[in-house]
């Protein structure tokens, strides 16, 4: 049925075109919202300053000032933590927030989530494996997130490592399992072909090919 065919053939064009325009869209509107409370608050104060006002509002009507405020801010506050100034700042403020409590136990846990998956040394998510999951036999993508240590690694002992297995098709949310070296499989693929396979469900192969022939999935 070339009608069928034709229908499905446009649908595999045009989805990921509108989820990507889609998620762009949310993620611009977000940030131009954000950016918008604050301009919101600053125009309040300044109410009495008819051009400071005026500017502000004019500001707010920006599209996608939000994205490149936040880029701006990243790179700032980038550019000032890698000077010794900089470290000296965050460490007194680090040294504060660890004294807060209840607060102390969020910052401190996602700090050292943050510093280990983004530090340019650490190996966690650098590195795609295959491990036996939910049970033996039953083989499924992972990544490498480091190594057991401390009282984990002492009872335990050595040949473990430390293992993040994704959902499909969302791989935001998962599973931690501490598996034996002996019993994984690396993969000599990148991080991004091996997250393209998990959300795709398997179709997409990692070397980016179909796994199944496009032509052959339209016929009906």
């Amino acid at each position: 049925m070339s009608f069928k065919k034709y229908l499905l053939a446009g649908l595999l064009v045009w989805l990921p075109l509108t989820i990507t325009v889609w998620l762009l869209s949310w993620l611009v509107g977000s940030l131009d919202a954000l950016l918008g409370s604050v301009l919101g608050g600053l125009s309040k104060m300044a109410s009495d300053q008819s051009n400071a006002n005026d500017f502000i509002n004019d500001l707010s009507k920006i599209h996608g000032l939000g994205v490149i405020a936040v880029v701006l801010t990243l790179l700032v506050s980038g550019a000032f933590a890698s000077n010794v100034v900089g470290k000296w700042w965050l460490n007194q403020w680090g040294k504060i927030f660890a004294r807060i409590p209840i607060f102390k136990t969020i910052y401190v846990s996602v700090k050292r989530v943050s510093d280990t998956l983004f530090s340019s040394n650490g190996n966690a998510f650098r590195k795609a494996l295959l491990v036996q999951y939910p049970r033996e036999g039953s083989w499924t993508v992972a990544f490498q997130t480091g190594e057991p240590s401390g009282e984990i690694e002492s009872k335990l002992g050595h040949g473990f490592v430390s293992v993040y297995v994704p959902t499909t098709p969302n791989p935001t949310s998962g599973f931690f399992l501490i598996v034996a070296k002996s019993e994984i499989i690396e993969l000599d693929i990148s991080v991004d072909q091996a997250l393209t396979y998990i959300i795709s469900m398997g179709s997409v192969a990692p070397d980016g090919v179909e796994a199944v022939n496009s032509e052959t999935s339209l016929k009906f």
